[in-house]
């Protein structure tokens, strides 16, 4: 669902753009439209590097952005995207700020998402472009895992306390890299339930862990050291910028799923953003 709400004709000069989310900075960068941002969240600094030298006003996320910091900034456009806090978008509108909500369950709706950025910004062309090369490296990772006759089953997780399936999207990526996705999107889950499922692959990619995931410590705590992922040594930490955030980087995330879940077609890729399990890791590396 997207909400979209201009108290007045901003889109025939600049916009002045505040991104509440990482999804949107990346949409904006993509787009080539970063100099539209005149503030964005500390997350975003992250996900997109080339923030960091504008030195841009730091604002809260979607969560907890208060309307005294937005004042400041004379925004003509907040843009928010999932996750956030109707509350506090409720509060920006009541303010009379001008708000676009962004809420993607699927790559479709992610597809839409940037369409519609880009007709804000008056980069149609270019988010037609984004779109297509996205769908090309999903159906050339696809083309490619159907060479394979096994599809491995695949358990992704998006939080730990509790446990927590990954979104629609990334069961979407796992299938089109030759995994079937184990248990319901975006749902919560149980250790047990995950056992007796026994997936060949397990991916842990925790909102706001990065790459501090202790896959160690997880499977001894949920008693899965029996299972066919763990005995194969297949249970894999990939940074949420990869999986949780809805944007063109999720390419980069099919392309670490589509390493873990068929190694012997795409290779073991070796990246900084995901790291596999490794039992004789010293225990300060556990936490």
């Amino acid at each position: 669902m997207t909400t979209l709400s201009l108290g007045h004709d901003k889109l025939a000069s600049r916009m002045r753009i505040v991104s509440l989310q990482p999804s949107v900075s990346v949409i904006l960068n993509s787009l080539g439209h970063l100099d539209t941002l005149v503030a964005c969240t500390r997350y975003c600094l992250d996900v997109v590097p080339e923030l960091r030298r504008r030195n841009l006003p730091l604002v809260h996320d979607a969560w907890t952005t208060t309307t005294d910091e937005l004042a400041a900034l004379k925004p003509d456009l907040v843009i928010a995207s999932v996750p956030y806090r109707q509350e506090s978008l409720a509060a920006i509108l009541k303010a009379g700020f001008s708000v676009l909500a962004l809420a993607p369950h699927c790559l479709a709706d992610i597809y839409s998402d940037i369409r519609l950025v880009g007709s804000v910004v008056h980069a149609t062309e270019k988010a037609e472009a984004v779109i297509a090369s996205m769908q090309s490296a999903i159906a050339e990772v696809s083309s490619k895992a159907a060479l394979t006759g096994k599809r491995p089953c695949v358990y992704c997780e998006e939080w730990g306390k509790p446990l927590i399936h990954s979104q629609l999207w990334v069961k979407e990526l796992v299938e089109a890299a030759g995994g079937d996705f184990v248990g319901s999107p975006g749902t919560v889950t149980e250790a047990d339930v995950i056992a007796a499922a026994n997936p060949d692959v397990m991916v842990m990619a925790w909102c706001g862990a990065g790459m501090r995931v202790p896959l160690e410590r997880t499977v001894e705590k949920r008693g899965w050291q029996d299972l066919h992922a763990v005995g194969e040594r297949r249970v894999f930490c990939i940074t949420e910028e990869l999986l949780n955030t809805p944007a063109p980087t999720l390419i980069g995330g099919l392309h670490a799923l589509a390493s873990v879940i068929h190694p012997e077609i795409f290779g073991q890729m070796q990246s900084p953003q995901m790291r596999c399990i490794d039992f004789e890791a010293e225990p300060s590396k556990l936490v």
